[in-house]
């Protein structure tokens, strides 16, 4: 992942109990600390923060966030042709996800899309924006759209949990749209937008606030006497792990497909033709079977350390697998991580991620009849139907 612009460190740091992310270099063995400095690793008790999305509601900083906004006529139209999503004709409030692949298929910007009044916010994770801004606007060529890098003014925050909904309208006054709707809202220092996931996509139980840096604080401030717990990224990583919710730039590498992660299912429209990248996709598509998935990794927690993002994933003999992204520790399961492992791989196969001992999660094993081609025909129905 890129690195992130420096915006100081958030607010929500001040909140009684926060301790930093620490510097780059010095990776907890812990875990979490994926998102960088300048935001809380956790607020005194990770476990604790855990649970209480369980059980109620967590305020997750998206303070290191980045945020790319497009304005313009020709935005929805260009972002179409630009994009595996299908947004030509988006209606206002549309909240949906997108990538932009490689001529060869590979993943190389993750988005959030929210089309509101006009802009197009896109949402992305820490140090992704510029690059995805720089790219966008050497496309731009006689388009009449404007795309520029807002990280500097806009951060997030999350509200996620059983109670999400519930202690954000409380907080703020505010009518929480269905998942996949966004709404403007307004804060002293100008508007904001609130917005959740599309369903099916994992996230539309996340109410998400996209605001003015000079909001946040106060935002996130009234959240926390409705009943919002403040969550660091210890948390926030385990909770996404348990979900299978990857995160661009760390569960991913230079050489993934859409196919092989949920992204295939929440970013790409499969139906939608002209956009770079679409014959890999929709070759693997059809044949079934992409060349590596994503899964669960559960690691062992005798272990004095945790493998690192990007360490190899092997077999015993020296073999390599796959690869580790995003690793923590999690309330109940202990060390786990997300990892891109071969189709091959089951929860039979004895593995080592980085230097330590791990297992695919048995929830993850492989379904081949799933990933067979879509032009596969089952044979015996005919001989059925011959026999009567």
């Amino acid at each position: 992942m890129a690195s992130s612009p420096s915006f100081g460190p958030s607010p929500l740091l001040a909140f009684p109990g926060a301790v930093a992310v620490p510097p780059a270099g010095d990776t907890p063995t812990e875990g979490g600390g994926s998102t960088g400095p300048g935001v809380a690793w956790h607020y005194g008790d990770p476990m604790v923060e855990q649970r209480a999305a369980e059980r109620g509601a967590v305020l997750l900083d998206g303070w290191t966030a980045g945020t790319v906004t497009v304005t313009g006529p020709d935005r929805l139209s260009w972002l179409h042709n630009l994009t595996t999503q299908h947004v030509a004709d988006l209606p206002d409030g549309t909240v949906t996800q997108a990538l932009v692949l490689s001529p060869q298929g590979h993943v190389e910007h993750e988005m959030v899309f929210v089309e509101l009044g006009g802009t197009v916010r896109l949402l992305t994770e820490p140090g992704a924006a510029g690059p995805l801004a720089d790219y966008l606007t050497r496309m731009t060529f006689w388009s009449k759209v404007e795309t520029v890098d807002s990280s500097a003014d806009l951060a997030t925050l999350t509200v996620r949990g059983t109670d999400a909904v519930t202690v954000v309208s409380a907080a703020l006054g505010v009518t929480v749209p269905e998942p996949g709707r966004a709404v403007v809202i307004e804060t002293p220092p100008g508007p904001g937008v609130l917005l959740r996931g599309p369903s099916g996509s994992g996230t539309e139980g996340d109410v998400v606030l996209s605001l003015p840096r000079a909001a946040v604080g106060a935002v996130a401030s009234a959240l926390r006497p409705a009943g919002a717990v403040p969550a660091g990224t210890w948390a926030a990583d385990a909770l996404s792990i348990a979900a299978r919710r990857p995160r661009f730039g760390i569960d991913n590498d230079a050489r993934t497909i859409p196919n092989e992660m949920p992204w295939l299912h929440t970013a790409v429209h499969l139906q939608k033709g002209c956009y770079r990248g679409q014959e890999t996709v929709a070759r693997v598509h059809n044949l079934g079977r992409p060349p590596r998935r994503l899964v669960l990794l559960n690691l062992d927690g005798s272990a004095d350390r945790l493998p690192e993002t990007g360490d190899p994933v092997t077999l015993p003999g020296g073999r390599a697998v796959g690869r580790v992204g995003s690793v923590a520790y999690h309330h109940e399961d202990g060390p786990i991580a997300l990892a891109l492992v071969k189709r091959t791989v089951d929860a039979s196969t004895a593995l080592l991620a980085g230097p330590v001992d791990a297992a695919v999660d048995p929830t993850d094993v492989a379904d081949d009849a799933a990933g067979a081609p879509l032009s596969a025909i089952d044979h015996r129905a005919f001989r059925s139907v011959a026999r009567g």
